[in-house]
């Protein structure tokens, strides 16, 4: 009885670090506590350890606690999911998937489990059954929100632009605070010519989240496009002061100073833009717009 007290004590003491976000800590417990007699038999405890050593990105440690998880258990849902999650992210899709669909032949409203076998046919190419996969997770949980919202980006990859308006709006239900369902619903606005509400959208997504470069990027393209190129700068360049080491953003800003005549500010961003990622040199070097910053001195010497 004391020894079982002993490991009741250490897993106690492990649960208490994890809440409070100290998860080495936490794990130094759970080992203790593992290696009783009792520990090497209790699936709670394996599965814990083994979701710790996956947040360490201990990989073959979380994938070896799994499989100890599935000898415990092998109907526990939980071990399967994991090691699927694991495989995913080492891009071994076919493990993933294996895994995946394991968990939801054990639990058939695993939605976490058919989201990520989603997003698997989503990167394999199948949209068809990403997008089947996807109303699933819907028809287990219609509070799902990233399963409305990647529905909606497939169906804007593949141009059919109402079917993503009517997700995107199904998602901003959900959340209209969240900085990507407001990026994504300012891309499908756009591509449906609502102009203004793809502005408003962008703008949301901006106030929200005023560190993610492609919000200022898209904005500014539309002011671009209606030749208002002294607000397409001002949009680049709050965007350049939140997020300074994104190169795209010197490179465009670069752009829209060459179509107004400041060419020595254009070749000022096109240097910066080259400096962030060498990938703007061959493609600045072909750029229509870039072509009256090439008898520069300065460009000369420096290209």
């Amino acid at each position: 009885m004391d020894n079982k007290y002993i490991f009741e004590n250490y897993i106690n003491i492990g649960k208490d670090f994890k809440i409070k976000g100290n998860i080495l800590k936490a794990l130094s417990f759970f080992k203790k506590s593992y290696n009783t007699e009792w520990g090497k038999k209790d699936i709670e405890l394996v599965i814990d350890m083994a979701l710790i050593y996956h947040q360490l990105e201990q990989m073959d440690l979380a994938k070896e606690m799994y499989i100890k998880a599935i000898g415990i258990d092998n109907k526990d849902e939980r071990a399967f999911y994991g090691l699927g999650t694991i495989y995913d992210e080492e891009e071994n899709y076919e493990k993933a998937k294996e895994f995946y669909k394991r968990a939801i032949s054990l639990k058939e409203d695993y939605d976490n489990a058919y989201f990520f076998l989603a997003n698997i046919y989503d990167e394999e190419g199948d949209k068809e059954k990403a997008i089947e996969t996807y109303k699933k997770v819907i028809e287990i949980n219609n509070q799902y929100l990233f399963a409305f919202v990647n529905i909606s980006c497939i169906y804007e990859e593949i141009k059919e632009y109402e079917k993503a308006e009517k997700y995107i709006e199904k998602a901003l239900e959900l959340s209209d605070t969240q900085f990507r369902v407001l990026f994504n619903a300012g891309v499908i606005k756009k591509a449906l010519g609502k102009i203004e509400e793809s502005k408003i959208y962008y703008q949301k997504s901006i106030e929200e989240n005023k560190n993610f470069p492609y919000s200022y990027l898209n904005l500014g393209v539309i002011y671009r496009e209606k030749k208002d190129y002294k607000k397409a700068i001002d949009i680049i360049s709050e965007g350049i002061k939140n997020n300074e080491d994104e190169g795209f953003l010197y490179y465009n800003r670069a752009c829209f100073y060459s179509l107004i005549g400041e060419y020595e500010k254009a070749l000022d961003d096109v240097i910066k833009s080259t400096e962030l990622n060498d990938f703007f040199i061959d493609y600045m070097k072909k750029d229509k717009e870039l072509d009256n910053i090439r008898d520069l001195d300065r460009y000369k010497e420096k290209f």
